[in-house]
């Protein structure tokens, strides 16, 4: 079964990214991938709700991608969870569209893995620190997925970031799991999420190259 992945990017700074502009060209030339950049299609902040939600039913899987900011996601990524997965479309009474599809994050960290792990500067695993999207999942009906994390990529070689854009796409590649798709059994409490160890990106122009 083919599987049809909308990969939901937010980066404010994308032209001057280096990190994630090089996982959303990987993403853009993968089959059965489709890369929706946020912050170009509404650069004034006003999102078209009913096509962003029409967009949704359109795929099986949706990768949230963006530099961690703060513990969290750009602005306009969580104004876009805020408006478009609203009552009766994604959760409450009649609230089923989403059901049955997967969400994953994809993020880039400035610090490294030994900075988010218990002791470390960040205290908890990013993981841990992406519960929010978790309970999103579950709350709309979706299978949460183990995040996909890039570490320390403030110093990070060109023969790194290659190994990780392999990687993401060996992600985005992956065959359907049984029950996954609209109409599939979704039970994102069931999920077991696996923790990934290891400062946030940091603030100003260094965290453009994320």
């Amino acid at each position: 079964m083919s599987v049809r992945t909308l990969v939901v990017l937010a980066h404010p700074h994308l032209a001057a990214s280096r990190i994630n502009a090089a996982l959303a060209a990987t993403a853009a030339g993968t089959e059965g991938v489709t890369v929706h950049d946020l912050y170009a299609a509404w650069p004034d902040g006003r999102i078209d709700v009913a096509a962003e939600q029409q967009r949704l039913l359109a795929y099986d899987r949706v990768v949230l991608q963006f530099p961690f900011y703060w513990y969290s996601a750009p602005p306009l990524l969580k104004q876009w969870l805020d408006e478009v997965l609203t009552y009766g479309f994604a959760y409450g009474t009649g609230g089923t569209a989403l059901h049955g599809r997967t969400l994953r994050v994809a993020t880039s960290t400035g610090g490294g893995r030994d900075a988010y792990r218990p002791g470390g500067t960040n205290r908890f695993p990013v993981a841990d620190l992406l519960l929010p999207f978790d309970a999103t999942a579950h709350l709309t009906g979706m299978r949460y997925q183990e995040p996909f994390v890039v570490y320390g990529v403030l110093d990070m070689t060109d023969e790194q970031l290659a190994a990780e854009q392999a990687r993401y796409r060996a992600l985005l590649l992956a065959p359907a799991a049984d029950g996954e798709g609209p109409g599939g059994v979704a039970d994102a409490a069931a999920q077991d999420v696996v923790s990934e160890e290891g400062a946030p990106v940091a603030a100003g122009p260094a965290a453009a190259v994320v």
